[in-house]
């Protein structure tokens, strides 16, 4: 009996997690730094999180900015291509299965992980979904902020080379940050998954977003964007940011640089 279209589409695209599971096969590093997790505080990657009071010309703080390889960064399917593919915790042993990979497996762990941290409930005052396409991102975007024209920010790394470039370097305030004014923000991340998935959340309340110009002390130029979320009292209290900071949920703001692969979604005046 010949194969449905749908299933066809499916198989193809299951190709892509096979392509990811082999290319990935020793990728015990990969960490998610957005929500609850048991990474150790002296992970380079964590250092990404600094207070408010950071926020002035000339301040140096140790950060880790991650540069993106194309040639291994996963692709945004179109939403007919990843609307074919489970996306579902209880659809992962399935896939793992198909994909002949044990649940213990650095690529079964990096995708557990992620479909949990999309099925979170969110907390009060907080809308978050992950998006699959940039069809999806979009329309999800729009239910958030309204039907306005949207802008994207992202962190701009400059006069990167292989040789010049260190992960996690020293890092000063070039000039004094520039607040960007907007009443309401979508912050999307991106996940460990075969294909691209970003994790997009918006929550209500007081809410901060800077520009900020970075030299490196190798050389580098870095043009960041930042949030400050400076209402943190309904937070988990196991979020890794508090640990990073020292810091317990409410008493502080928490502020974070988003890498350059992350985005911004902000309504375009």
């Amino acid at each position: 009996m010949a194969s449905s279209p749908s299933s066809c589409s499916l198989l193809f695209h299951l190709l892509l997690l096979i392509q990811f599971c082999s290319s990935r096969e020793n990728d015990e590093n990969h960490i998610t730094i957005y929500g609850k997790n048991k990474v150790q505080d002296f992970d380079p990657a964590l250092k990404v999180f600094f207070h408010v009071t950071d926020l002035h010309i000339g301040k140096k703080m140790p950060i880790y900015f991650a540069k993106n390889d194309p040639s291994t960064t996963p692709r945004l399917l179109t939403k007919e291509q990843s609307d074919s593919i489970p996306f579902s915790s209880s659809k992962l042993p399935y896939l793992l299965d198909l994909l002949s990979l044990t649940k213990d497996s650095p690529q079964a762990k990096a995708m557990d992980q992620t479909l949990k941290q999309c099925e979170l409930e969110p907390t009060p005052g907080e809308t978050r979904f992950c998006a699959t396409s940039l069809e999806s991102m979009l329309d999800l975007t729009r239910e958030v902020l309204g039907m306005v024209k949207l802008k994207v920010l992202t962190t701009n790394i400059h006069n990167l080379t292989e040789s010049g470039y260190t992960l996690l370097q020293g890092y000063t305030f070039l000039k004094e940050p520039s607040e960007i004014q907007v009443p309401d923000m979508v912050a999307c991340h991106t996940m460990a998954y075969p294909y691209a998935v970003y994790y997009c959340h918006a929550q209500k309340g007081y809410n901060r977003a800077f520009k900020i110009s970075l030299g490196g002390e190798n050389g580098n130029r870095i043009d960041a964007i930042a949030v400050c979320h400076m209402d943190t009292s309904k937070w988990d209290r196991d979020h890794v940011a508090f640990r990073v900071l020292g810091v317990q949920p409410g008493t502080s703001p928490v502020c974070h640089f988003l890498p350059a692969d992350n985005i911004m979604w902000i309504p375009s005046v």
